[in-house]
């Protein structure tokens, strides 16, 4: 009974039961040579003379089964049409309504079921086909965890995932879904979060370490604090930003939107003037259904919901049609170089003694010093190899001032002490730098970032610290110049020589060193000036400038960051560098549908107008062709679902193969006792 309910309300009832009805009338017609073919009534249509054909002068029982099945398939047609009109809109369902009443008022029967039922037909696929375009999005909600198991007064409770409060602890077992965004706390996990950021091989969790809501356990146990929950998660944010995203529309989409607004009454004129002007009323009737712009109407649309959803499944989320056909254009991309080229996590490799009463642990003491409490980048690495030379410092320096490009200075002990460049040297009148400068060169020529260590007047030595380059950086850059990006520019606070050693390693064209954050907008605005469209990568907020200026603002490892998925025009959902020559790939490729769209719904117009006024070209046949065109459009489209080659997401099968050749566990969970879990 709900199996025959679900049918009714589907999308093929109305067509099937009209297709029954004509087939039905055509029975009645021609079997038995007419005879149950009875006269139910005197003629009741307009004569339409020479062009009325096959309804003869009575109303016989096969024109009532007919006229049914146009008023079955029409029907609805007729109501949009008409709610479309109460909001001043002209809508494809005007044109198809006119020309099936017109059709009927002539007693052309067979033509308007024809029409009505084809266009009720192409409805039907059309809405299912439409539907697999959003598959993307409905997978997305899919992966939206139900239930949760947590921890209430030391027993394991299962609840709706909703009903999680925040800071409550939540067990993660083997093969469940993560139902919140949280913390590890304790346990260790393996976790696919094909989901949310696209990468196709399980992540190691361990405590400490974030996990979000709708990624799955595939081995191991966690227990995790929530952090965020409800609409307050990642995947939430994600889902909203995809709806957002595939409904905004592209600039084209509008050009199209304002066109259909004048083409849909031009249409309706013609058809008046070539009907006033031969007295054909068929032939009017006729360039109403063939002038539907169906596929025109639907060829941009169709392209983004599917562009934008195959792009969030892979974990790339575009902000809307507009900023996908600019990522189409981009011919230049600048990239930050910490963080983005490299991995963001500097290590000290050389510590250079200069002053002959001092030895390497003096060097990283009075560093250490004058760097604790700091939360840059470079003072991490400092603090730990002080930590582990057994020099670390014991509380904080008494004052630091930073220099703006040129390092830091610091109270420590009563004495002053310099970290930074040769510029910070000669600032504080140090003339003798011991050959700090010959040193500091050295280091960055290696790729490594020096630091000049100076105690009052004296300089102890040089302390190097390199950032690893990421692996698929390389590769990156080689995808984006396959791609027909023109020009990659780095764009770094670090001085040249350190950004030469790193994009020679890479590949880069341009390098832009010791930069501010105010002089990387300069050179964004600088390479617009030239004629570039340009993407800026970045994951810092020292980048945030650069970023609003450049037409398409990239963040990179955005899973995380609810302000980078709200903002940014590209979201990186993972830290997989390939997936910015990704995207650009498939904003071309949606692109270059939208245009194919444009130009299959162009042509069958203008072919089936050419054939009317040739002769040969029906309202019937008119419509078949139309609503073929709307298919094959919804078809092209479609095919933006297919990942390429060079994807960076794997399909489910490819991902577990995947994480069986790699050793990843995929065993039973490891249950533990709630006396061994937090009370």
């Amino acid at each position: 009974m709900n199996a025959f309910r679900k049918w009714r309300y589907g999308n093929w009832f109305i067509p099937v039961v009209s297709g029954l009805l004509i087939l039905v009338s055509f029975g009645v017609e021609k079997l038995f040579g007419g005879s149950w073919n009875v006269t139910v009534g005197p003629q009741w249509w307009i004569d339409a003379g020479e062009h009325a054909h096959g309804s003869g002068h009575v109303f016989t029982l096969a024109n009532a089964f007919m006229l049914a099945a146009a008023i079955v398939a029409g029907y609805g047609i007729v109501v949009k049409a008409v709610r479309a009109l109460l909001v001043k809109f002209i809508s494809i369902d005007l044109l198809v309504s006119i020309a099936a009443i017109g059709a009927t008022l002539i007693g052309n029967f067979w033509e308007a079921a024809a029409v009505t039922f084809l266009f009720a037909i192409g409805h039907a696929l059309e809405a299912g086909t439409m539907n697999k375009t959003r598959a993307a999005l409905a997978e997305l909600v899919a992966v939206a965890p139900d239930v949760a198991v947590v921890m209430r007064d030391g027993e394991q409770v299962e609840i709706a995932a909703h009903q999680v409060r925040m800071g409550e602890i939540v067990l993660v077992k083997n093969g469940a879904k993560v139902p919140v965004d949280g913390q590890v706390v304790s346990g260790t996990g393996a976790i696919d979060e094909a989901s949310i950021t696209g990468e196709s091989i399980p992540v190691e969790k361990t405590k400490s370490d974030h996990v979000f809501a709708g990624t799955i356990s595939r081995g191991g146990f966690l227990q995790v604090m929530a952090t965020g929950i409800g609409a307050d998660t990642t995947l939430a944010r994600i889902i909203h930003r995809v709806e957002e995203a595939q409904d905004a529309k592209a600039k084209t989409q509008a050009f199209i939107d304002r066109f259909s607004k004048w083409y849909t009454p031009a249409v309706m004129v013609l058809a008046l003037a070539a009907g006033l002007i031969s007295g054909d009323v068929v032939l009017g009737l006729t360039l109403l259904v063939i002038g539907c712009p169906g596929a025109l109407v639907i060829s941009i649309p169709v392209a983004i919901v599917a562009g934008i959803g195959r792009s969030a499944r892979n974990g790339i989320l575009i902000k809307g049609g507009e900023y996908l056909e600019t990522s189409a254009k981009i011919s230049a991309v600048a990239v930050d170089k910490t963080g983005t080229l490299t991995e963001g996590r500097p290590v000290l490799t050389d510590i250079v003694v200069l002053n002959p009463e001092a030895d390497r642990r003096e060097v990283i003491r009075w560093a250490a010093a004058a760097e604790a409490g700091s939360e840059h980048p470079l003072a991490r690495p400092i603090l730990d190899t002080a930590r582990e030379e057994g020099v670390a410092p014991e509380g904080l320096p008494g004052s630091v001032t930073p220099v703006v490009g040129k390092g830091i200075v610091a109270d420590a002990h009563g004495k002053r002490v310099l970290i930074g460049n040769v510029p910070l040297l000669e600032q504080y009148g140090i003339v003798n730098d011991a050959g700090a400068a010959v040193a500091a060169n050295k280091l960055a020529a290696a790729g490594k970032t020096p630091m000049i260590v100076a105690v009052d007047e004296s300089v102890l030595g040089v302390i190097g610290v390199a950032d690893t380059i990421r692996e698929d950086a390389p590769e990156m850059i080689r995808r984006l110049h396959a791609g027909g990006v023109q020009k990659v520019v780095m764009l770094t606070g670090d001085t040249r020589l350190v950004a030469e050693a790193i994009g020679e390693a890479v590949g880069i064209d341009e390098i832009h060193a010791s930069l501010l954050p105010e002089d990387k907008l300069d050179a964004v605005a600088r390479l617009q000036r030239e004629g570039h469209t340009v993407a800026m990568v970045g994951d810092g907020v020292n980048d945030a400038p650069a970023l609003a200026t450049a037409d398409i603002g990239v963040a990179m490892g955005a899973a995380g960051s609810a302000v980078a998925v709200e903002t940014a025009d590209i979201a990186l959902m993972g830290d997989n560098l390939l997936k910015l020559p990704e995207a650009i790939s498939l904003a071309k490729r949606t692109v270059n549908v939208m245009r194919q769209n444009i130009w299959i719904a162009l042509i069958t117009v203008v072919v089936l107008l050419v054939g009317v006024f040739a002769g040969g070209v029906t309202m019937a046949i008119g419509m078949l062709v139309h609503e073929g065109s709307v298919l094959i459009v919804i078809l092209n489209a479609m095919r933006l679902l297919r990942n390429t080659q060079g994807a960076t997401a794997l399909s489910r099968s490819e991902r577990a193969r995947a994480a069986h050749e790699t050793g990843r566990p995929v065993e039973p969970a490891t249950a533990q006792s709630s006396s061994e879990l937090p009370s």
